[in-house]
């Protein structure tokens, strides 16, 4: 069983089938292995930037600090 791709690894191959897809085309199979590859990469930068936000602050006018992650929590 082959070991899982990291994500510079998802990405690399996601190149290369576009490329090939471009230049002769691609199987069913590399199709859908590239839908799933993207969908795994666009999952993933999304986490990343829902993470991200919900770790910010802002400093009000009195001095008061608001997490924004928690008074907007999803």
């Amino acid at each position: 069983m082959a070991e899982p791709l990291n994500m510079d690894e998802k990405i690399k191959r996601i190149n290369e089938l576009y490329h090939k897809s471009q230049a002769e085309g691609l199987s069913r199979a590399e199709k859908e292995e590239q839908a799933g590859l993207r969908k795994e990469y666009i999952n993933s930068i999304k986490a990343n930037l829902r993470s991200q936000l919900k770790s910010i602050s802002i400093e009000n006018e009195d001095g008061s600090v608001t997490n924004l992650g928690e008074k907007h929590a999803d």
